[in-house]
């Protein structure tokens, strides 16, 4: 980038800062899926509406990441940070105040573009620029960990708040918990660090037309979309699911814990395997074990014991998509527009989670099962892995230029 630029940070204030926003974004994001039977029932709107306005939370999300993505990358993380933390607290406050479908999308629009300010989309330019080449897959991958971690607290806490004071009421909680997020953003503030002298300074038109020109970068962002349908299909609808099967309430709490929990583990492996392996191919990996996990919860006898053990493997591969995934994108085009063109890939994974919600909360209403979501989503699951193995994992002749001069 052009622009002077501020005080360098040493790379572990970037994570724990980075880190803990992303925690506290994607816990918060993550929990939505316990309101989902509790809302529904006290407002007799049916699961519909509600999906409905998550999936367009998730379609705002993936909209606003190429925007928010060319701001990080232009001026800095701080702004985009404080701009989502308002949206997130306004959103939640939404959520609270409902009574119709359209103050559910309301709600969700904003917390949809709170997300895009906080998540780590936003975030992973600042992580990929801060760390050296040899240690960026590992540095993006706590971002993955930490989003694990907050779902771990954040699903006790929301819940212990809804058991105690009702949904209601645990939302304006959750709201003023979200504003801790903005003082964290003041260790991301600050414009990105100026070109190298000699470097020509690619401008945005160039950097997308190089994008789209690029086969490896367009069979990456199709992968993408399969990983935004399982996440947001998964983590919305499995407390409702495992309570259709008259299971209790707790278990879904308990599955997505270990969702989170193990994802930590499955992130932190995933940023390693780039050292001995090459990234489309544990991509390609990832993708086939979560085919084999849905194929579980059709062909497994549903209770507690095979919920949480399939969640918590399924956690494995959860966010661990995302190291590996953004690392690619560096890989090709280098980390000027990093986060920008990441978003681009972003917005196919949240087109993706928009249609797996719309597609959860229609298939429900209409037969009362979640089987054809299980068979929908095993079958992505195989394609995504048939769409990794043919990506050409070297960088553009741009990069190998600047590499040579």
């Amino acid at each position: 980038m052009t622009a002077t630029p501020t005080t360098v940070r040493p790379l572990w204030i970037v994570l724990l800062a980075a880190g803990i926003i992303v925690g506290m974004a994607m816990g918060l994001r993550q929990v939505m899926g316990l309101y989902l039977r509790p809302l529904s029932m006290d407002l007799g709107l049916g699961r519909e509406p509600f999906s409905n306005a998550m999936a367009m939370s998730n379609l705002i999300n993936g909209a606003g990441a190429i925007l928010a993505g060319a701001v990080a990358d232009r001026y800095g993380a701080g702004r985009v940070i404080v701009a989502g933390t308002i949206c997130t607290v306004l959103g939640l406050l939404s959520m609270y105040a409902a009574h119709s479908p359209m103050d559910l999308m309301v709600a969700g629009l904003l917390l949809g573009l709170g997300v895009t300010g906080t998540g780590i989309n936003s975030l992973v330019g600042a992580v990929g620029r801060a760390a050296p080449a040899e240690k960026r897959t590992a540095a993006i991958a706590s971002l993955g960990m930490a989003s694990g971690i907050g779902g771990f607290l954040a699903f006790p806490y929301a819940h212990t708040l809804m058991e105690v004071y009702g949904w209601q009421v645990s939302l304006v909680v959750l709201a003023c918990t979200a504003l801790a997020m903005m003082p964290l953003g003041l260790a991301l503030r600050g414009r990105p660090q100026a070109a190298a002298p000699g470097v020509k300074v690619q401008t945005l038109r160039e950097a997308f037309a190089e994008a789209f020109a690029h086969p490896s970068f367009w069979l990456l962002t199709a992968g993408f979309f399969v990983c935004g349908f399982h996440v947001a299909f998964y983590s919305v609808h499995l407390p409702a699911f495992v309570q259709d099967q008259g299971l209790n309430a707790w278990v879904g709490v308990w599955a997505l814990m270990a969702v989170g929990i193990a994802n930590i583990i499955g992130t932190f492996l995933a940023g390693q395997s780039a050292r001995v392996m090459q990234k489309r191919i544990s991509l390609t990996v990832i993708y086939l074990a979560r085919t084999v996990l849905f194929l579980g919860l059709l062909y497994l006898p549903i209770t507690p014991f095979t919920i949480i053990t399939i969640s918590a493997l399924l956690g494995l591969f959860w966010l661990s998509t995302v190291p590996l995934t953004s690392s690619l994108v560096a890989t090709f085009f280098g980390t000027g527009w990093m986060s920008m063109l990441f978003g681009f890939v972003f917005l196919s994974h949240q087109v993706g989670s928009f249609l797996g919600l719309y597609a959860a909360g229609r298939v429900y209403d209409m037969t009362k099962s979640y089987d054809l979501m299980w068979w929908i989503s095993a079958g992505l699951g195989l394609c995504a892995a048939l769409i990794h193995w043919p990506i050409k994992e070297r960088p553009v002749a741009r990069i190998l230029a600047e590499q040579r001069a």
